[in-house]
């Protein structure tokens, strides 16, 4: 049976993907990792980088000894599912992103770590905090920071571009919701644009959080996409 990867976002957790496993299940081996410094996961001791998830998920197909998969990947899941692909193209089949920030500057990647602040998050944002504590446990407070350093280092040295995404052989298929107010409209179109064998769409009444998204919605999509 194929292999499916489902990657989590940044703060995210495979919990997430619950409503997909039990319709996908039948067609794939279904594989949710976590990446370090979610969950119960230790945080990296190099810090958090999109070169260290990256890492991540091909000593994970290593391990889990999988040869080809197909990657599905929310927000920084997706980003990496397609490093991922660019590194080991003869691994990848195909790759699905939801909710995927690809245009990365320096400028924008202060503003968005500043939301990131644990203590403003905990006094302006409790529910979140609460729910931030519930997947990740106490270290929360340590994962966001790190998370913020990674966006950082995206926007001064971003590692996905118009030129390494055109030599992308494989189906890709970039997914966004019209009221995500992370990605914009325009980079998504950009890279769907690069990618030669891309497709493109845009899920309705839908932001940017997994949890907030409707599972029909993707799961329609991925059903169409790989022929299911």
């Amino acid at each position: 049976m194929k292999n499916l990867i489902l990657l989590h976002g940044a703060l995210g957790h495979s919990d997430l993907f619950a409503p997909y496993k039990d319709i996908l299940s039948p067609h794939f081996n279904i594989h949710t990792p976590l990446f370090s410094g979610h969950g119960q996961t230790s945080l990296p001791e190099g810090g958090i980088t999109m070169e260290q998830y990256t890492r991540e998920l091909a000593a994970y197909c290593n391990r889990e000894e999988l040869q080809e998969v197909h990657l599905f990947g929310h927000s920084m899941g997706g980003y990496v599912a397609l490093c991922y692909a660019l590194q080991q193209p003869d691994r990848v089949k195909s790759v699905m992103t939801l909710g995927t920030k690809f245009d990365w500057t320096e400028e924008q990647a202060i503003k968005e770590s500043k939301m990131l602040d644990p203590e403003t998050i905990q006094a302006k944002i409790p529910k979140y905090a609460a729910q931030l504590e519930a997947q990740h446990g106490t270290q929360w407070k340590q994962l966001l920071p790190e998370i913020a350093g990674m966006m950082i280092a995206l926007g001064k040295k971003p590692v996905l571009q118009s030129e390494n995404l055109s030599t992308l052989s494989l189906p890709v298929q970039i997914m966004l919701g019209d009221k995500d107010n992370m990605v914009s409209l325009e980079e998504s179109t950009q890279v769907y644009r690069s990618i030669p064998e891309a497709r493109f769409a845009v899920l309705p009444d839908t932001k940017h959080p997994m949890d907030r998204v409707r599972p029909q919605l993707v799961l329609d999509l991925m059903k169409d996409f790989w022929g299911l």
